[in-house]
């Protein structure tokens, strides 16, 4: 069994912004599949998904982002999951707009909902997806909590397919060769 998490801020007022960008990733996936989501056991809603015998859950934490450990906790309390087993998938301003970059272990880089993470689980050994959102800007809080422009909203309605095949890579292949395949990926519409 395997779990990706994306991590996001509850509720209307932050449902289009930067920092909710791992919740836009799950939906985008079980949408897609048409997964309706359940009620879990704790403080997030998951849906499953079933790849080649592996089992999949995909998770939102119903805490807000700086307590998103609580949630992984009770989805380890609850699922025969391990450390290994989990997916944490997030929004990263360190990254330009279009990056994605894959580890397996690391700090929180600035990034409340990681800082949770690494304290609940009292480790920093865990997989995760870092999202590049836009690394300009001169307030990382106010611009994390800002909506995309129509632009950054073209260039992430093509990167989400990629971020699900980059999902379905980790699922079946494990962070290594996803790493390998995924970390020099940029989309850049500016290019063009």
């Amino acid at each position: 069994m395997r779990a990706i998490i994306g991590l996001g801020n509850p509720g209307r007022k932050y449902q289009d912004t930067r920092h909710n960008l791992g919740y836009r990733a799950i939906d985008y996936f079980l949408n897609r599949y048409k997964i309706p989501f359940k009620a879990g056991r704790g403080d997030y809603y998951y849906g499953e998904y079933a790849l080649v015998g592996e089992r999949a859950l995909f998770i939102k934490p119903t805490t807000f982002m700086n307590l998103s450990g609580l949630a992984v906790n009770h989805l380890l309390t609850y699922f025969p999951l391990k450390r290994k087993d989990l997916l944490i998938v997030y929004d990263d301003f360190n990254l330009p707009l279009g990056t994605l970059r894959f580890r397996s272990s690391g700090s929180d880089g600035g990034h409340n909902g990681i800082k949770s993470i690494i304290y609940h689980l009292e480790t920093e050994e865990f997989d995760r997806l870092r999202i590049g959102v836009g690394d300009k800007f001169s307030d990382a809080i106010a611009y994390v909590l800002s909506n995309f422009n129509n632009l950054e909203l073209q260039t992430l309605n093509e990167l989400l397919p990629i971020i699900h095949e980059a999902i379905i890579c980790w699922i079946k292949e494990g962070i290594e060769l996803t790493m390998n395949q995924y970390n020099r990926f940029y989309l850049n519409r500016n290019s063009d």
